[in-house]
């Protein structure tokens, strides 16, 4: 369990994290979205505690804060930072034994563990090899293997994807699917498109404030509930105005003198009405596309408003 209390976090003049109050029970796989510099990663670096709040709080299995128990919640957390930091002159085994006794993990079971992270995360045809000998994705993996040696509780995963290629990409997600079995994962990104194909419950970010937090099945629900026709036609001033009479519309938006953006809820189709409408302005249709409101479509317009 973990439980955010108005988490806020100020650099100088400006509010990067603004008062986030969620929780997160154990088993979920969260996803965070939000654009760059939407405050995703001063979030989980104060979650993570590489760094303190200005206020507000995380408190993890009911009982441990990071204000007053800091290494307690370390014991319960696996972080990986967006920038994976390693010791590239050092071998896998080496360095993840080194990491094994930072968390104090019993000699006789250091290496067993070793073994097992090395297993798990896919690195046994690369385990010869320094790790400034690897590719992104095998670093990616080592990354995961020091964030989880420790076996904790929850993994907090800034951007784990970040530079890999599709192959790598698929690989990392399956992996994260796969943990997310026995553990409470939180993972940041900017790609709906990979949030969508792993997280459970999915959370929105923007300017510090949190927009969204909802399952990613009432969310598909919510994109499924509306129509958006794209129309385009050939002179500028056609009058749409009369749209607002029909029952189910929900709204437009004007991209151009020519072009338009329409919604209507899933019980109204506008394609014949708007072609009527074109007929008796004389405004001839270029284009006339009606599409359901993505997930994608969703994020847009939450973050550019």
């Amino acid at each position: 369990m973990l439980k955010v209390e108005n988490l806020t976090k100020i650099y100088g003049t400006q509010i990067a994290v603004n008062q986030l109050n969620f929780a997160i029970k154990q088993g979920e796989i969260v996803g965070f979205l939000g654009p760059n510099g939407a405050g995703k990663s001063s979030t989980m670096k104060m979650i993570s505690c590489f760094l303190p709040p200005s206020s507000g709080n995380v408190i993890i299995d009911n009982q441990y804060s990071i204000l007053e128990n800091p290494i307690e919640v370390k014991k319960r957390i696996g972080y990986l930072p967006e920038h994976n930091p390693l010791y590239t002159d050092m071998y896998i085994k080496e360095f993840l034994l080194f990491i094994a006794k930072v968390y104090q993990i019993p000699k006789l079971e250091q290496e067993k563990r070793v073994h097992e992270m090395i297993e798990i995360t896919g690195l046994a045809p690369e385990k010869h090899k320094k790790i400034g000998q690897l590719s992104k994705g095998y670093r990616q993996r080592v990354g995961l293997a020091q964030a989880l040696i420790h076996n904790p509780e929850i993994l907090i995963l800034d951007e784990p994807t970040t530079g890999l290629d599709p192959n790598q990409i698929i690989e990392i997600r399956n992996l994260i699917v796969e943990l997310g079995k026995s553990k409470t994962i939180v993972f940041s990104s900017h790609i709906l498109s990979e949030v969508e194909a792993i997280a459970d419950r999915i959370m929105i970010i923007h300017k510090g404030n949190l927009l969204v937090d909802d399952t990613k099945a009432n969310l598909q629900n919510q994109a499924k509930s509306e129509n958006v026709y794209r129309l385009e036609v050939e002179k500028a001033g056609l009058n749409l105005d009369s749209l607002k009479q029909f029952e189910g519309f929900i709204g437009l938006d004007k991209i151009s003198e020519t072009q338009f953006l329409i919604k209507s809820d899933k019980n109204l189709d506008l394609r014949k009405i708007l072609f009527e409408m074109c007929n008796q302005q004389e405004n001839p249709i270029l284009s006339l596309n009606k599409e359901s409101m993505s997930l994608e479509a969703i994020f847009k317009k939450m973050t550019n408003n």
